[in-house]
């Protein structure tokens, strides 16, 4: 039940309040002044408070600012007598739930309390729900239901309400900055700006400039005074992706910034204080930068206060379904389009597929594919060549590892790699039917399940066709 705490000067109501609640299940302390509450809210942390507007002392108004102020979750029924309905509708206008009239009936406080409960229930659950979709189903434009993205949500929602600095380690295109964007959203930053810099595309000699800004007239083409990213992102959040790019000169700049809050523009005198939060990301292992020297300990540690491992997609393939269907909604109502389905062979290609390029590279397979659509459905005809397994000349001439090669072993691996592309569509073209595709391949069943075994193509234990009954 709840806590309940009865603010009176008249020891009889206390008293018979208190026998009424506590038969009722619920805890209930007493307080006789408003001086007296506010010491037992510290203590007795009350769900209710019933108050009097009538007090010694500090009055019921007075008391119910207070009261809120301290814990706004705090539900405040006010008790007034006839003559101060005026106060009791000030009340109301200030934060108190509801007002009883005295004298009483017993059976409407109770009801009042009742549902002040139930407004509390509703708001935890509210509150329940919310979390409960921000860890399965991510922040914002992050979707994943595998357990490493549930991971991923729990740490960002628990570094999102505190301002340390935070790391984001990953492969490339698996949405680093939207992991800080969403973590920015929910902090206490989030009216702030959000500054986004990447730090491999600043050249060493624009370092500064770029980062601290300048004063007017400090080199020849300043001809006007020019802030940095520090100062812009001023209130809110820096974020430094492809951090592990800067040179050793730039990383020396960059801690002493961070450790020492403050910037100085170039051509200045002085130093400009900042206040702003740091988030970075790199795709690099900067453990390992760090033994070969090529990034500075000290740096690593000052941003390295809590670090977000982002898992490449194909190690969170259970979350390809819902990322599909995401993306397909959203295109849809960003760019007014009317793809209302995706045929099963083209779905089965794109989770079939490796995606080395990540979230990133399904985002702009699916839009490319949806914009070239004709129709309602899209078909596995409006996906890329290398999604439906088809070779393109420059990828069956150039494979990425020939360069260290020998000539018989680059065959064997173009050989290997049009084999498996061509297996994976023929199965997709006729439905998994192995039968079919092995015939359409001129390769008897058995080989093509030796060939599926070989390339790891989702084969059955006992080596039986499931399409063919």
């Amino acid at each position: 039940m709840a806590r309940i705490l009865i603010v009176d000067d008249e020891k009889q109501i206390r008293r018979i309040l208190t026998v009424l609640l506590r038969e009722r299940g619920h805890q209930v302390e007493e307080a006789l002044s408003g001086e007296e509450a506010l010491d037992r809210q510290s203590e007795f942390h009350p769900e209710i408070v019933l108050l009097d507007l009538s007090l010694p002392g500090i009055d019921g108004l007075e008391t119910l600012t207070r009261l809120l102020e301290r814990n706004p979750s705090t539900d405040v029924i006010m008790m007034t007598a006839y003559g101060t309905i005026r106060s009791a509708v000030e009340a109301m206008r200030r934060g108190a739930f509801d007002y009883l009239t005295k004298p009483f009936d017993n059976d409407e406080l109770l009801m009042i309390i009742e549902r002040a409960l139930h407004m509390r229930r509703l708001n935890a659950e509210v509150e329940a729900l919310r979390d409960e979709l921000e860890t399965r189903y991510g922040f914002s434009d992050i979707v994943g239901l595998s357990p490493p993205m549930q991971d991923v949500f729990r740490i960002m929602a628990k570094v999102a309400r505190v301002d340390a600095t935070v790391l984001i380690v990953g492969p490339s295109g698996t949405g680093k900055e939207l992991v800080a964007r969403a973590i920015h959203r929910r902090s206490a930053r989030a009216l702030g700006p959000f500054v986004a810099v990447n730090c491999s595309a600043i050249p060493p000699t624009l370092f500064e400039a770029e980062f601290f800004g300048y004063e007017k007239g400090a080199f020849t083409d300043a001809r006007e005074r020019r802030r940095g990213k520090f100062e812009q992102a001023q209130g809110g959040t820096l974020f430094l992706d492809e951090i592990g790019d800067l040179p050793l000169e730039a990383q020396a700049k960059l801690l002493r910034a961070l450790q020492e809050r403050q910037i100085t523009r170039l051509g200045a005198r002085h130093p400009t204080p900042v206040d702003v939060r740091v988030i970075a990301a790199t795709n690099r292992d900067l453990e390992q930068a760090v033994r070969q020297g090529a990034f500075r300990q000290d740096l690593y540690w000052r941003i390295n206060v809590v670090t977000i491992s982002l898992p490449p997609l194909r190690e969170r393939r259970e979350d390809l379904p819902l990322l599909i269907d995401h993306f397909l909604d959203r295109f849809n109502r960003e760019l007014g389009l009317a793809v209302r389905s995706i045929a099963p062979e083209a779905r089965q290609l794109l989770l079939q597929y490796d995606w080395p390029g990540n979230v990133r590279e399904l985002e702009n397979t699916l839009c490319r594919a949806m914009i070239l659509c004709e129709g309602g459905v899209l078909k596995a005809s409006d996906l890329p060549p290398r999604i439906r397994g088809v070779a393109s000349d420059e990828q069956a001439s150039q494979p990425a590892e020939s360069n260290e090669m020998t000539l018989a072993e680059a065959v064997r691996a173009a050989t290997e790699r049009v084999e498996k592309m061509m297996i994976q569509s023929r199965l997709a073209q006729y439905g998994g039917n192995r039968s079919a595709a092995a015939e359409s391949l001129g390769i008897s069943r058995k080989t093509l399940f030796n060939k599926m075994r070989q390339y790891h193509l989702d084969v059955e234990e006992d080596g039986t066709d499931s399409s063919v009954k």
